[in-house]
C-alpha cells in the first residue's frame, strides 16, 4: 500500500466528519460514527502501523479533531469519542513498534510516526486547546465520588493519558535549531498549560485526598514538563546572580583567555622572520623508521612537536560493542516567562504536594499496582524536587517523606537490580543503564540533602540528620555502594555523566563519613561475610571385602559379641532402628528389600547389634511371610538367620547417573542452599575503608574522567584529585599511579596552554612524578612497571623491594629424595606402625622436610591415593572389638565401683586398654549391667556442691588457684584427648539430663573461678602477642563489675561486650578463652547467647583479685599472694585491708577446723591424692552447653589440620589444654580434699 496516498475507505471515513471553513468547524450529521470507525480502524492496522501514518498525513488531528473538541465540546459523546482517538493517535512510537527497529524498512516507518507527533505536539501548544481540556476536567473533579459515573473516570484518565501522550513527544533537532531562552514547541506548550490552568488541576489531583487513584499519571505529566529543566536554573530563574555564580563565571572566562593568549603565542613562535617556500629535509637520530635507518622528516620544524608514526594511517575502526556509551541529549534552557511559572510551580508543588504525592506513588510500587519501569518518575521526582528544594532556602520539612533509610534503601535495591538486568539483558543494557543513571542521581540527591540538614542550625534537625547518618555508615550495604559502582563501572555501557555523577557521589559520601569518624572515637559498624561451606557430595561407601575367608572371619566376631551380650539390645539402640520410612515414595516391597541389605552392611561392618536390632524393628513391620523370621523366633535361629543373610548375594539397587544439565542445576541449588551470611559488629577504621579504593579498577574509572579534564567542571577535578591524593599521600601509594597512560595525562596537563586554571591537578602531577623519579633512581626497574597497572602487592615490591627467585614456592623434591621416600615407605608401609609419616620423618635424610610435605609428595608420587589415608588417628577410636579378658576386667571395674559417685570415670581411669566413653558406656548397655545411661553418671552430694562453691572458699584458695600450676594437668589433657566425638555428645545428652536441675547448675556455674593454671604466665604469653589492649579492657570490665556490685549489693551474669576489633579478635582466640575459664568466665550457654559472661555468683573481692592477677608486677614477691588478693583499686584501701584481714581470718579458722577433724585419715594419702588424676572423668558432666560446643570445634578442627600443620605436636598439646580448661569446673584445693577423703574412706571400708 502506498502511505502517501490514502486509503479510500479512511479519506471516506475523514471527509464525512465535517470540515473547516476559516476558524469555524461544520460537523457533519455522521461525525460521531465516523470517530468510531477510525477507531477500529486503528484497531486493525498492520505492523507497519499504515492507518496512522496515514492519518497523520491527512493531519487528521490538526484539521478535525482539534476543532472538533475546542467548537463542539457541549457535545459528550462526541468530545468522549475524540479524546479516545487522539490519544490512540498520540501514543510514542515506541510503544507502537515496541523497540526502535533494526531493519532499514521500519525504521522507516518508526520515524515516519515520529514526524507526526511532532506536528501534533505543535497543534496541541495552543491555549484554546488545553482551555476546553482544563474545562472539561475541571467539570468532572466538582462532581463527589457519590456522582460520579464510570464514564467520568474513564474520561478523567484519557484527559490525563493525552496530556502525557503530548508532553511525551520528543523534540525535533532538525526543525528546532533555537538558542537558549528562545521558546521552543515544549515551551510553547507549558505555557499553554500554564495560561488554561491545567497546573491548577495538576496539583490539585496531587494533594486531594479523594483522588488519589490520579497519583501515577500526575507525577508522570510532572516529570514530562520538567523534561528540559535544571533544578540550579529554575532556582536562579528572575533572580541576580550570586557572588559565586560571578566567580565561578569569570574563571571559566580567565581560563579561556589564557588558553587564547597561549595559542597565539605558540602561533607567533611557528611563523619565522624569513619566509621559506622550502621546509627542507631532516633525519631524526634516534627515530628509526621501518628499516634500520633514521626517519627523514619532510616538514617545518615547528611542527616536528606533533610528529607520529600513525600520520597517514587509515583510523582503526572500533568495533560497536567497544565504543563508549552515548551521552543523553543536552538540557536547555527555556524562556524566562516558562522558568519563572515553573519555579513557581515547584513551590506550590513542595509545600502542598510533595510529601502526599510520594508517599501514595511509593506505595504503588511497593505493591506492585504499577506499569513495568514507573519507578523512574519516583526516582527522577525525588532527586530534581529534593534539589531544588535544597537550592531554594531549604526546609526539611518539604522532603520529609523521602528523607529517611526507607529511601536510601529503596534506591540501593534498585540500583543492584538494574546493574543485575544490565549484565543479564544485554539488548538492553542501555535502557537499564540509564535507569541506573537516575537512581545514582537519587541517591547523591539523599547524601546531598543529609549534608544540607547537618548544617542546619535546629537541633532537631540536626538530630534526625545524625541518626540518618549513623545507620546510612553502620550498615554495609549504604557504606560500599559507591566502592561497587566504581569497580563495576563499564564505559561501553555507562555514559560519562554517570561517571562523572558517581565521582562527585564517592567524594561526597567519604567526606562525610571522615567527618562523622573525627568526632567519635569508636564508630561499630556492621560486616556482613558470606560463607560457602564446600558441598561434600555423597560420602563413598568403604567397599567391603566379600571373599569367603573375610566372611567367615567377619561371623566369628559377629557371632561371639552377640552370645557375649546375651542377645539383649540397649533401648536406645532399639528406638533408632526403624527400616520403614512412611513418606517415602518407594514402594513398600523395594524398601523391605532395602532393610535386608540394610542388615546385611551392618553385619558386614562388624556391628553385630546393631545388625540384631535391625532384623527384629523390619520383622515388627513386615511380619508376613517369616521374611524376617518367625514372631517367637529362638536368639538360636535368630543367629542362623543372620549368618544367612550375610552369605546371601542381595540385589543392590545402583544410583541412577544424573544428566549433566541437572547436575549443574543441583550444583548451584545446593552452592545456594550452603550459603550462609555471618554479621558481625567491628570498629570502623577511615583509613583502612579508603585502603579498599587502592585498586586498578577503582583508579581506572578517575582517569577515565580526568582525561576530559578541559570540560570537567572545577568541582568535578577537585573530586578526582582528592581522592587520588587519599590514596597517593594518605595511603602512600602513590606507585598506584606509576602508568604509562597516567604520566602521559599528566604530561597533556602540564604542557596545557590555560594550565594555571588546573593548578590543583598541577601540583598533584609534579608530586607524583617527583615521587617516581626518586623511586627510579633507587628501582632501575621502574621505567618497565610503567608498562603494566599494579596492585596493592606489586606497589610494595616495586616500592620496598622484589622477593628473591623461589622465596614463597613450595620446596622441591630431587630425584634422590623421591627415591629415599619411596623406598622408606615401601619398607614401612606393611608394619603396623600407628602413624607412617611420623614414622618416617625422622629417617630422611632431610631434617627439615615436614608432615605436610611429606604427605603431599607420597601424594604426588602416586604412592597413596589420598592424604586422608595417612590423617593421624586418634587416641582410643580404633579399638572396636572386646576381647573376653577386657570385657572381665569391665565386668570387675563395675562390680568394684558400682556404689562410688563417679562409676563411668573411675572404670576409664582402671581400663588397660582405653577407650572413649561411649564405647564403655555401650558395653554396659549391652552386658546387661545398667539398664538406663543414667546409672552411669556421676552422683553429686550436698556437701560436695557446698565445697565447690566460691562462698565457701578462702582468698588463699583462690589465689593459690590463680597463681599455681596443677601438676596433674598433663594427665588430665592426655586423658581428655582420649574422648572422641562419640564421647561428646553422650557428655552434651548427660548435660541436658543435669540442666533440669537448677540448684545444681547454679552452684556449679561459679565454681569456675578456682583454677588450677598459672595465670601469670599466660598473662605474659598473651602479652607477648599482643594482646595488652584486650588484657587491660578485661581487667576494667571485672573492676566496673565489681563497683557496681559493692555499690548496688546485687549480683546478676554480666555480658563481656566487646567493643573494639582487637577485643572481638581476642575473645575468638583459644589462649584467650583458656585465660577467661580459669578467672571463672561462663561461654555462652547455647545458640541464644552471644557472649561471655561474669557469673553472679563471684563476689567483688574475687573480682577485684582476678583483675589483680591481670597485671602481675615483677618487684611483687610472688609467694605473697594474701597481699595481693587483698589489694583493691578503691579509693579507702585502708578500710579494704581490714575488711579482707578478717575474711581472711574466718576462712583460715575454717580450714584448721576442717583439717583437724580429717587428720587421722588424710595424713598417709595426701601426697598420693595430690597428684591423682582426676580431672577426665569428674569434669565431664559438670561442662555447660556453650564451652562444650566450642570445645568440641577446636578439638575437631585441629585433628583436621594434623596432616597440614607442621609442629603437630604443639598443635595437639594446645588442643588438650582447650579440652582441660574446658572440662575443669571446681577448684583445685577443694577437688583435692575431697578426693583424698575418698580415697581414704575406701581403705578404712577394705
Amino acid at each position: 500500500m502506498d502511505l502517501l496516498r490514502m486509503n479510500c475507505e479512511l479519506l471516506a471515513t475523514c471527509s464525512a466528519l465535517g470540515y473547516l471553513e476559516g476558524d469555524t468547524y461544520h460537523k457533519e450529521i455522521d461525525c460521531l460514527e465516523s470517530v468510531k470507525d477510525l477507531i477500529r480502524y486503528l484497531r486493525h492496522e498492520d505492523d507497519t502501523r499504515d492507518v496512522r501514518q496515514q492519518l497523520g498525513a491527512g493531519q487528521i488531528v490538526q484539521n478535525d479533531l482539534l476543532p472538533i473538541i475546542i467548537q463542539h465540546g457541549q457535545d459528550k459523546a462526541l468530545f468522549d469519542a475524540c479524546i479516545r482517538l487522539m490519544v490512540n493517535l498520540t501514543q510514542p512510537a515506541m510503544l507502537c513498534f515496541g523497540k526502535v527497529p533494526d531493519d532499514p524498512a521500519f525504521r522507516h516507518h518508526f520515524m515516519q510516526v515520529t514526524s507526526h507527533l511532532q506536528a501534533y505536539k505543535e497543534a496541541f501548544a495552543s491555549e484554546r486547546v488545553f482551555g476546553i481540556l482544563s474545562e472539561i476536567l475541571y467539570n468532572l473533579l466538582q462532581l463527589d465520588w457519590e456522582q460520579r459515573q464510570e464514564e467520568d473516570n474513564l474520561l478523567i484518565e484519557r484527559i490525563l493519558l493525552l496530556v502525557r501522550n503530548v508532553l511525551h513527544v520528543p523534540a525535533d533537532p532538525c526543525e528546532e535549531k533555537k538558542v537558549d531562552d528562545d521558546a521552543s514547541i515544549h515551551d510553547r506548550l507549558l505555557w499553554a498549560i500554564h495560561m488554561s490552568g491545567f497546573d491548577d488541576l495538576v496539583k490539585f489531583l496531587a494533594s486531594a485526598q479523594s483522588e488519589q487513584q490520579w497519583s501515577m499519571h500526575v507525577l508522570e505529566i510532572i516529570s514530562l514538563m520538567f523534561r528540559d529543566q535544571t533544578p540550579e536554573a529554575l532556582v536562579s530563574a528572575g533572580q541576580a546572580r550570586s557572588a559565586e555564580e560571578k566567580q565561578r563565571d569569570a574563571q571559566e572566562l580567565e581560563a579561556l583567555r589564557q588558553k587564547e593568549q597561549a595559542e597565539k603565542r605558540s602561533r607567533t613562535l611557528q611563523r619565522g622572520t624569513r619566509h621559506s617556500r622550502f621546509g627542507g629535509s631532516y633525519v631524526v637520530q634516534g627515530l628509526k623508521s621501518v628499516g634500520d635507518k633514521d626517519v627523514i622528516y619532510h616538514r617545518n620544524l615547528h611542527n616536528f612537536k606533533n610528529y607520529t608514526h600513525d600520520t597517514g594511517k587509515t583510523v582503526r575502526r572500533v568495533p560497536r560493542r567497544n565504543r563508549q556509551a552515548k551521552e543523553c541529549k543536552d538540557k536547555r534552557r527555556s524562556a524566562l516567562n516558562v522558568r519563572l511559572f515553573l519555579r513557581e510551580f515547584c513551590v506550590d508543588f513542595l509545600e502542598n504536594c510533595y510529601n502526599r504525592l510520594m508517599y501514595l506513588v511509593k506505595e504503588s510500587l511497593i505493591r506492585e499496582h504499577t506499569q513495568e519501569h514507573d519507578e523512574s518518575y519516583y526516582l527522577w521526582a525525588l532527586s530534581f524536587f529534593m534539589a531544588f528544594n535544597r537550592g531554594n532556602g531549604f526546609r526539611a520539612d518539604l522532603v520529609s517523606e523521602t528523607m529517611s533509610i526507607r529511601a536510601f534503601h529503596f534506591i540501593e535495591r534498585n540500583i543492584t537490580n538494574y546493574y543485575e538486568m544490565m549484565l543479564t539483558d544485554r539488548k538492553e543494557a542501555t535502557s537499564w543503564s540509564r535507569r541506573m543513571h537516575l537512581a545514582l542521581k537519587a541517591y547523591q540527591e539523599l547524601l546531598l540533602t543529609v549534608n544540607e540538614m547537618d548544617r542546619s542550625q535546629d537541633e532537631s534537625i540536626h538530630q534526625s540528620c545524625n541518626v540518618i547518618k549513623s545507620n546510612i555508615f553502620y550498615l554495609m550495604e549504604y557504606r560500599e555502594i559507591f566502592l561497587t559502582l566504581l569497580r563495576k563501572f563499564d564505559e561501553t555501557r555507562q555514559p560519562h555523566s554517570y561517571l562523572k555523577d558517581l565521582v562527585e557521589s564517592t567524594h561526597l559520601f567519604l567526606r562525610m563519613l571522615e567527618r562523622f569518624c573525627k568526632g567519635r572515637k569508636n564508630l561499630m559498624v556492621q560486616r556482613k561475610k558470606v560463607k560457602r561451606k564446600k558441598s561434600r557430595g555423597a560420602k563413598k561407601t568403604p567397599s567391603l571385602e566379600t571373599s569367603p575367608e573375610a566372611l567367615a572371619e567377619t561371623w566369628k566376631i559377629v557371632e561371639e559379641e552377640l552370645k557375649t551380650s546375651g542377645f539383649q539390645l540397649s533401648e536406645s539402640l532399639t528406638e533408632s532402628m526403624v527400616p520403614f520410612d512412611a513418606t517415602s515414595e518407594t514402594p513398600v516391597e523395594e524398601q523391605r528389600t532395602e532393610a535386608m541389605v540394610r542388615v546385611q552392611d551392618a553385619l558386614l561392618a562388624r556391628l553385630g547389634p546393631e545388625a540384631l536390632g535391625l532384623l527384629r524393628a523390619a520383622r515388627e513391620v513386615w511380619p508376613d511371610g517369616d521374611v524376617f523370621g518367625s514372631a517367637d523366633v529362638e536368639p538360636e535361629e535368630e543367629l542362623e538367620l543372620l549368618k544367612q543373610i550375610l552369605h546371601a548375594n542381595l540385589p543392590r539397587s545402583s544410583p541412577p547417573e544424573p544428566v549433566v544439565e541437572e547436575d549443574d542445576d543441583g550444583i548451584e541449588l545446593e552452592e545456594e542452599e550452603l550459603e550462609s551470611v555471618q554479621v558481625a559488629e567491628t570498629e570502623f577504621n577511615f583509613l583502612d575503608f579508603i585502603k579498599r579504593f587502592a585498586s586498578p579498577n577503582i583508579v581506572r574509572p578517575y582517569l577515565l574522567l580526568l582525561k576530559s579534564y578541559s570540560k570537567n567542571t572545577p568541582h568535578t577535578n577537585h573530586c578526582i584529585a582528592r581522592m587520588l591524593h587519599r590514596l597517593a599521600v594518605d595511603l602512600k601509594m602513590d606507585a598506584l599511579l606509576f602508568q604509562l597512560s597516567v604520566f602521559n595525562l599528566f604530561n597533556k596537563i602540564l604542557s596545557d596552554p590555560a594550565a594555571a586554571a588546573y593548578r590543583e591537578l598541577m601540583t598533584f602531577a609534579k608530586y607524583v612524578l617527583n615521587r617516581f623519579f626518586s623511586l627510579a633512581a633507587q628501582n632501575k626497574k621502574a621505567y618497565v612497571e610503567l608498562l603494566f597497572w599494579k596492585n596493592v602487592g606489586a606497589v610494595r615490591e616495586m616500592t620496598e623491594g622484589y622477593s628473591k627467585e623461589g622465596e614463597g614456592k613450595k620446596p622441591t623434591w630431587t630425584e634422590e629424595e623421591e627415591e629415599e621416600l619411596r623406598k622408606l615407605y615401601e619398607e614401612h608401609r606393611n608394619s603396623e606402625v600407628p602413624d607412617i609419616v611420623e614414622t618416617l620423618l625422622p629417617l630422611l635424610s632431610n631434617s627439615t622436610r615436614t608432615r605436610r610435605q611429606v604427605v603431599t609428595q607420597l601424594v604426588h608420587m602416586g604412592l597413596v591415593d589420598n592424604a586422608k589415608e595417612l590423617k593421624k588417628q586418634k587416641k582410643g577410636t580404633q579399638i572396636v572389638l572386646w576381647t573376653e579378658e577386657q570385657e572381665q576386667e569391665l565386668q570387675m571395674l563395675f562390680e568394684e565401683y558400682k556404689d562410688s559417685e563417679d562409676v563411668l570415670g573411675n572404670i576409664l581411669k582402671k581400663l588397660t586398654a582405653k577407650r572413649s566413653r561411649a564405647r564403655v558406656v555401650d558395653k554396659l548397655l549391652s552386658m546387661g549391667m545398667v539398664s538406663e545411661r543414667r546409672e552411669l553418671y556421676k552422683k553429686r552430694s550436698r556437701k560436695a556442691q557446698g565445697k565447690s562453691s566460691g562462698k565457701g572458699m578462702t582468698e588463699e584458695e583462690f589465689l593459690a588457684g590463680l597463681t599455681q600450676g596443677s601438676p596433674d594437668d598433663s594427665v588430665d589433657r592426655d586423658d581428655e584427648e582420649d574422648e572422641s566425638e562419640e564421647s561428646e555428645e553422650e557428655d552434651e545428652e548427660h548435660e541436658r539430663e543435669e540442666s533440669q536441675n537448677g540448684i545444681r547448675r547454679s552452684q556449679s556455674m561459679h565454681s569456675t573461678v578456682e583454677r588450677r593454671a598459672d595465670v601469670g604466665t599466660m598473662v605474659k604469653a598473651l602479652q607477648q602477642e599482643g594482646m595488652s589492649g584486650p588484657l587491660l579492657w578485661l581487667q576494667n570490665c571485672l573492676n566496673r563489675t565489681a563497683n557496681d556490685r559493692e555499690k548496688d549489693d546485687l549480683s546478676q551474669p554480666v555480658p563481656l561486650v566487646p567493643l573494639s576489633e582487637a577485643s572481638e579478635d581476642a575473645m575468638d582466640n583459644k589462649s584467650f578463652q583458656r585465660l577467661l575459664r580459669k578467672l571463672g568466665m561462663r561461654a555462652p550457654a547455647d545458640e541464644q547467647e552471644s557472649f561471655w559472661r561474669i557469673p553472679a555468683k563471684i563476689s567483688a573481692l574475687q573480682l577485684r583479685s582476678a583483675a589483680a592477677a591481670l597485671s602481675p608486677r615483677e618487684d611483687e614477691p610472688k609467694g605473697d599472694k594474701e597481699q595481693d588478693g587483698s589489694r583493691s583499686p578503691t579509693a579507702e584501701p585502708q578500710e579494704e585491708e581490714e575488711v579482707s584481714g578478717e575474711q581472711r581470718a574466718q576462712a583460715l579458722r575454717a580450714l584448721l577446723l576442717a583439717r583437724e577433724r580429717k587428720h587421722h585419715t588424710s595424713e598417709h594419702t595426701a601426697p598420693v591424692s595430690d597428684f591423682t588424676p582426676i580431672e577426665d572423668t569428674e569434669s565431664t558432666a559438670e561442662r555447660s552447653r556453650g564451652p562444650k560446643t566450642s570445645a568440641k570445634r577446636s578439638r575437631s578442627r585441629v585433628l583436621d589440620d594434623d596432616e597440614d600443620d607442621e609442629d603437630d605436636s604443639t598443635t595437639a598439646m594446645d588442643m588438650n589444654g582447650d579440652a582441660d580448661s574446658d572440662g575443669e569446673n571446681t577448684s583445685a584445693p577443694v577437688k583435692r580434699r575431697r578426693k583424698m577423703v575418698l580415697i581414704d574412706e575406701e581403705e578404712d571400708e577394705d
